[in-house]
């Protein structure tokens, strides 16, 4: 029997406007070599110049991961020679990376596990390059854009931690606003480090890398493929290669190149960046900026709020959501119909209108007003969500709509009896049914009825229990 042993590598470009080094655009674009600068193709006598926003977004994920930093920014040359790489060197940091020692704690099976993070360093990304049988073409528009590397410890153990990982820091880089992280445009990928060793074992085994993985679900296919893979050799007696290896589109790896020795990439201090001190100031400021993140306003909803974890996770799933979520309950009575409102009705009117929350017109404060007139039971709750889907569409405000087309609940009594009695009129039959044969589905029948007859106004538990009673009255009486 095997432990297993993963550590990731993941990378994650910055939104920016221009890119790391250059005043190129730095924006996605499927039209090759449109994004490009002499600095971005490594020209003679080119300068970079660092870009500002870039660093300090890479500085506040750091700081989201709970990293130890820097006092000063600067830039390390990292030498190698290859096709993707105009410059023969990449400028990226080792000497002051922008967080080591770090962790993100995610939810696992109903269990917090704590990921370390090695590291955290800013630097920029390489060119990217399309192979044919015959030729490899080039494309520079990703030539420098910014690119964070978050380096974890060999601290996973399954496919499933990985996985979770990987979408919770996703959920870091969406809450902070730094990236899309769209893995479908490669703006979020990573490389997997795999290993097995005897159960209860110190000694790590061969370490196996899996490189430029760019979906999730292809992450969780290149390791339990390995797990497979690397068990059966051990099992049969075999040696594992310390190699690179890539996935293919069925979840099958293959082996590119043996890896003997580590890369002498001779990095030095990049002569043309010279070190910019942070403040302490500085660092606060980026500090403050940091929302609360999703794991701890799950946390916060479960033991504050009263909330499942399922609910909890939906909404804290989405920054902007939360946000949304946090002000709504400020003034509700009753926080489970603001969680039924936010996670149903909230939740499929953006998605149906294909809208975000800053488009969406109803506010925390439109919402919390029309939920609170459920709590006090002068609306239905389904009356309550046709008034909104209303009043979305004719951007009103829920209550003004309520007071212009008179559609607040009946709770008069003689008022319900009134439209109960005209509905038993129309529909003797179905009265026989209950007197003679004691027919609860009569019931609900002739809720409908004044259900529609009074345009879904009436007060529903007040219509029911009036409904039985009036039944139970011609019932004596026949």
């Amino acid at each position: 029997m095997y432990d297993v042993v993963i550590g990731l590598e993941v990378h994650c470009e910055l939104e920016t406007n221009s890119k790391n080094f250059s005043s190129s655009e730095n924006s996605y674009t499927k039209i090759p070599n449109i994004h490009v600068s002499p600095v971005d193709l490594g020209l003679p006598g080119i300068l970079p110049v660092v870009n500002e926003k870039a660093c300090y977004n890479a500085l506040r994920t750091a700081m989201a991961l709970h990293c130890e930093n820097p006092d000063v920014i600067m830039f390390d040359r990292k030498n190698y020679f290859y096709p993707d790489l105009p410059k023969g060197y990449q400028l990226t940091q080792v000497t002051k990376p922008m967080g080591r020692n770090g962790y993100l704690d995610i939810m696992v099976e109903g269990k917090i596990k704590r990921v370390l993070i090695h590291q955290l360093h800013l630097e920029e990304d390489t060119a990217s390059l399309e192979h044919d049988k015959n030729y490899s073409l080039i494309d520079y528009n990703r030539s420098g854009v910014p690119l964070i590397e978050i380096v974890t410890e060999p601290c996973l153990t399954s496919s499933l931690e990985a996985v979770t990982f990987l979408e919770d820091l996703k959920d870091v880089f969406l809450y902070l606003g730094v990236s899309e992280a769209k893995t479908d445009k490669g703006q979020m990928r990573c490389d997997v480090n795999i290993s097995l060793k005897e159960k209860g074992s110190d000694k790590l085994g061969t370490k196996v890398e899996m490189k430029n993985i760019n979906s999730f679900s292809s992450v969780k296919q290149a390791i339990e493929y390995e797990i497979k893979r690397q068990s059966e050799a051990l099992a049969n007696g075999e040696k594992i290669i310390q190699e690179t290896r890539r996935i293919d589109e069925i979840g099958k790896t293959h082996s590119m190149r043996e890896k003997v020795d580590a890369i002498d990439y001779k990095y030095f201090v990049d002569a043309n960046l010279p070190p910019v001190k942070i403040t302490d100031a500085k660092k606060q400021e980026l500090k403050e900026s940091i929302p609360v993140l999703k794991l701890d306003r799950i946390m916060t909803y479960q033991n504050d709020l009263g909330l499942d974890y399922y609910d909890a996770s939906v909404i804290a799933k989405n920054r902007k959501l939360a946000d949304y979520f946090e002000e709504v309950v400020k003034s509700v009575k009753d926080i489970s119909l603001a969680v039924n409102f936010v996670t149903t009705s909230i939740l499929s009117t953006l998605n149906k209108l294909e809208i975000t929350l800053d488009e969406f017109y109803i506010t925390p404060s439109m919402l919390s007003g029309l939920i609170n007139l459920v709590s006090a039971d002068k609306l239905s709750l389904d009356h309550a969500k046709k008034i909104l889907y209303k009043a979305i569409e004719e951007k009103i405000e829920p209550v003004k709509l309520i007071e212009k087309e008179n559609l607040s609940q009946i709770n008069d009594k003689e008022e319900l009896v009134k439209y109960i009695k005209d509905e038993f009129t129309k529909y003797n039959l179905q009265v026989e049914q209950y007197i003679k044969e004691d027919n609860m589905s009569v019931i609900n029948f002739f809720m409908g009825k004044v259900m529609v007859a009074t345009k879904r106004q009436a007060n529903p538990n007040m219509t029911r229990e009036l409904i039985k009673e009036e039944l139970e009255r011609m019932k004596k009486n026949d």
